[in-house]
């Protein structure tokens, strides 16, 4: 079955009693495929796990050490829940979190088309933009949720082994719980959007491709050359449109005067790139010879 199959089975459906394009493929039944999937399993699982770990690291390491040098937020971690939580972001921001992005992103389309269901689902019919629409919505959603499961569950457990109190910051001073809790918040959410690049490049790259694994190590490999480009300080002020550039940006939310010129400037730069990789996706797709 090619393109042209699909395209005369969807032109005769269009026309069918009943038939609503926006009906087909719903969130919840697209939510609900990914969701029994074992790969989002073993996603919640490994986050869920990080903060256990690295308690258990502190209590055989015991505390950090903050003698000398410049304190940072490792050498705080123990000083609270909110402390650990802070320090878990930190500690997976620059990779542990980019996988579940890339996995959830790249592992959408492309693995429609490694199973040969791909061209059944647009056979259904399912429109072509309804379908990538679905898959990127529920994408999104699972890459939300697994940016908030980190620090929800380092949060909980962080306060169970070392108590509740104020953030610490490490370059001094304290935000009192009811200040930290929100720009904990803002933290996860300036995370989730300097990340969007990387689900655009996964996304885009599982419409290309009908191995889900090439989409997925393509945008981790990608992302992971675009942190190496940014230590490069010889391109100077070009850094400055490199997405890792900013991917700590978030920093500024920790201080006790909240800054946001650098999140601005990472949003920006992040959605930018976004959009254009989004609108490839869509655009190859809808003529794409889907034979898969």
């Amino acid at each position: 079955m090619t393109v042209r199959d699909i395209g005369a089975g969807a032109a005769q459906a269009d026309s069918a009693p009943g038939y609503r394009a926006r009906h087909t493929l719903p969130l919840r039944v697209e939510a609900m495929r990914q969701l029994r999937r074992r790969r989002t399993l073993v996603v919640a699982g490994v986050l869920a796990a990080l903060p256990f770990i690295l308690i258990a690291a502190f209590a055989i390491g015991g505390d950090p050490d903050r003698d000398g040098g410049q304190v940072t937020l490792i050498d705080t971690a123990t000083s609270s829940g909110a402390n650990f939580a802070a320090t878990c972001l930190f500690v997976s921001a620059g990779f542990l979190l980019v996988v579940p992005v890339a996995l959830f992103c790249g592992d959408t389309v492309a693995s429609e088309a490694s199973w040969s269901s791909l061209r059944y689902l647009l056979a259904a019919p399912v429109p072509r933009a309804r379908l990538l629409l679905s898959k990127l919505t529920v994408a999104l959603a699972f890459s939300a949720a697994a940016m908030v499961l980190l620090p929800v569950v380092a949060l909980v457990a962080g306060t169970a082994a070392y108590g509740w109190g104020d953030l610490q910051i490490p370059t001094g001073g304290a935000l009192d719980p009811g200040t930290a809790l929100p720009r904990l918040a803002v933290v996860v959410a300036y995370i989730f959007v300097s990340q969007l690049i990387t689900a655009a490049l996964a996304f885009w790259l599982s419409t290309v491709t009908d191995a889900p694994l090439g989409a997925v190590g393509g945008a981790v490999g990608l992302t992971i050359v675009g942190n190496v480009l940014d230590q490069v300080t010889a391109l100077g002020s070009w850094r400055d449109f490199l997405p890792a550039h900013w991917q700590f940006a978030w920093a500024d939310a920790l201080q006790p005067q909240l800054e946001w010129g650098g999140m601005i400037k990472g949003t920006a730069v992040s959605v930018a790139y976004a959009l254009v990789l989004f609108a490839l996706a869509f655009r190859g797709f809808r003529t794409k010879d889907v034979v898969s």
